[in-house]
């Protein structure tokens, strides 16, 4: 028995008619979620860095060179407030992490960029945060990895069908990914979609 369960016989006391089924289950992964961000926040922090500047680290490094992306693609990507952007690049800034330019095409577009010390750090760190990704998951076995996996994304496919409207879309990364392979300026792009 663990504290959820515990959790549903009081409210079997409290309130027996209530189908405390559904409260068991999000509150074991919302617990199991603090408990992983509380390991990677540790883990960033032996590099000087908060969760969330390495979030946008990752996600500058996995856009494939030269490694940038508007503030904009980066808010998407991430699902946060352009002012929670503004936050977390002016902190990478100031750490020489990441460069913010004006366009080639269009100065009124901005872009974000790694810079050589934030393009190191972000690839040392990823293999880390993908060890201790390893690390947490090793007590399952690779078959309930998978099952997990499975459901959750099944799970996450609904949910997000539901909130559609304010889940932010992603196609503009994926567009300038393409134009990237098919050797396409990807600042025009960056600059048409602004």
């Amino acid at each position: 028995m663990d504290l959820m369960d515990c959790i549903a016989e009081l409210w079997k006391h409290e309130r027996p008619e209530l189908d405390t089924e559904p409260m068991v289950l999000i509150g074991r992964l919302m617990r199991v979620s603090k408990c992983l961000e509380q390991e990677l926040a540790v883990l960033c922090r032996q590099y000087s860095l908060k969760t969330g500047e390495f979030d946008v680290l990752a996600s500058l490094l996995r856009s494939s060179a030269p490694y940038r992306l508007t503030p904009s693609e980066l808010t998407q990507s991430l699902m946060l407030t352009s002012g929670a952007m503004t936050h977390r690049l002016d902190r990478l800034e100031s750490k020489k992490l990441i460069a913010r330019y004006h366009s080639n095409c269009d100065r009124r577009c901005v872009v974000v960029q790694l810079t050589q010390k934030g393009y190191d750090l972000a690839n040392a760190l990823i293999d880390a945060h993908v060890d201790k990704q390893k690390q947490l998951v090793s007590t399952l076995s690779p078959q309930q990895r998978s099952v997990t996996s499975d459901h959750l994304r099944q799970w996450l496919e609904q949910i997000e069908g539901r909130i559609e409207e304010i889940i932010p879309d992603h196609s503009t990364i994926q567009r300038q990914r393409k134009a990237k392979e098919s050797g396409v300026d990807s600042d025009a792009i960056l600059a048409v979609e602004v």
